[in-house]
């Protein structure tokens, strides 16, 4: 059987040289569920990329960004599906959001990343936009 292939973009937001680190619900596989990630969510069939993020960082967070440049893009294999996921560059007026789809959120310098249990995906990305091992 052929694994279901989602198209993904997250939000790389910095406020100084921190950026905005989010925990995911204690919903879903355990390899996802209360993991580390970037802010964002699915790209539906009728969405561009910039429409997708802006999209849902306002469901997940009740805060408008601006989309800026991509950052990078990698994939990876998921026990149950793959995941297509591009991170873009990010800002806002503020940063006055709302937690309404994480369990936690942090500002964090990249050389303390490692101290979070993150996703395998953003894993991934953090190694190729930062150069992070």
């Amino acid at each position: 059987m052929k694994k279901k292939r989602i198209n993904v973009v997250c939000a790389i937001m910095r406020d100084g040289n921190k950026y905005l680190c989010t925990q995911r619900l204690r919903k879903g596989p355990d390899y996802t569920a209360e993991h580390w990630e970037f802010p964002g969510g699915k790209v539906e069939d009728n969405e561009n990329d910039y429409e997708a993020l802006r999209r849902e960082i306002r469901e997940e967070m009740d805060w408008d960004i601006f989309v800026g440049r991509k950052l990078g893009t990698i994939e990876h294999e998921y026990p149950d599906f793959i995941i297509h996921l591009k991170a873009y560059e990010c800002l806002a007026r503020n940063n006055n959001f709302k937690l309404l789809a994480h369990l936690d959120a942090k500002w964090l310098a990249t050389e303390e990343f490692p101290s979070l249990n993150w996703t395998e995906a953003d894993k991934l990305l953090i190694e190729k936009i930062w150069r992070l091992q």
